[in-house]
């Protein structure tokens, strides 16, 4: 999270946070990369839709100004699948992918992952960006 937190104080969103772009060292440190396709944020929002379907938050879809809040949805779902193995939103079609990330309504994760870890998880998954928490 610190990188990521360093990245949005200096007004740069990621926008393509996935599990893929996440690198795991060996002293167990987790490395963010693929900037590709990350930009600067001038004025604070974004209006360009990229990234990864399965990662990209509502505003995303719906072609809404987002901010550094869609990069903590992105986080959440790595997250859900990490314990998961597989991402909140998941369908056959992109029509359908689009439906379930708009209404934000995913399973929740196995009972054996404590209530503090899955109340993390649906704050970051929530469909209202400013109710999301900071990387701060």
């Amino acid at each position: 999270m610190s990188g990521l937190k360093q990245l949005h104080e200096l007004k740069v969103f990621h926008r393509d946070i996935k599990s893929a772009n996440l690198f795991l060292e060996k002293n167990g440190t987790t490395r963010l990369g693929d900037m590709n396709v990350s930009k600067v944020a001038k004025a604070g929002f974004l209006y360009t839709q990229t990234g990864t379907p399965y990662y990209a938050s509502p505003e995303v879809w719906n072609d809404k100004p987002y901010n550094s809040k869609s990069d903590i949805w992105s986080l959440g779902c790595v997250l859900y699948e990490t314990l998961t193995l597989h991402p909140p939103f998941r369908a056959q079609n992109m029509n359908d992918l689009y439906k379930r990330v708009v209404k934000g309504v995913y399973d929740d994760p196995p009972s054996l992952y404590s209530r503090d870890l899955k109340r993390l998880i649906k704050s970051m998954i929530t469909v209202i960006p400013d109710l999301r928490p900071s990387a701060q």
